[in-house]
């Protein structure tokens, strides 16, 4: 297979997470805008909102490979803010067992592992770039300038 397909196949497979994740932050904040609210930022929904447009353009950008460099930094950014501000700590629901409040703060741990593995994917893809099968690739630095 060739380095090309790699990488579209890659560009797709980063970005279905992404893509989902924008759509049900669009159409349903109010998850997202409680973790926010938990981790004490203001403006919970607005920003829950902004996430899910955020997700959903940077998403679609790498997968057609389009300002894929600019994307896959922004994406790899918006995986180490999350893991860390989101999925750093351990949790700890009140009246809750404590098996079960271990177990959530393992699933957490992973999610926080999960983004930061995503951001050095992302990062590599910065580094090397879209492949042949992109609108960067078709279009060149034409678009970057305008």
């Amino acid at each position: 297979m060739s380095q090309n397909v790699i990488v579209l196949i890659g560009r797709i497979l980063l970005s279905i997470i992404f893509i989902t994740s924008g759509f049900g932050k669009l159409g349903d904040p109010s998850g997202t805008a409680g973790m926010i609210t938990n981790a004490g930022w203001p403006a919970a929904t607005l920003l829950a909102y902004l996430a899910g447009i955020f997700e959903l353009a940077a998403g679609l950008a790498v997968l057609v490979g389009f300002q894929t460099r600019i994307a896959s930094y922004l994406l790899a950014a918006f995986c180490l803010v999350t893991a860390f501000v989101f999925h750093g700590s351990a949790i700890n629901i009140p009246d809750f067992p404590e098996a079960a409040n271990g177990l959530l703060s393992v699933f957490n741990q992973i999610m926080m592992m999960k983004n930061i593995t995503i951001a050095g994917a992302f990062l590599v893809l910065a580094g090397f770039g879209p492949g042949a099968f992109s609108v960067d690739a078709r279009y060149g630095k034409s678009l970057v300038a305008a």
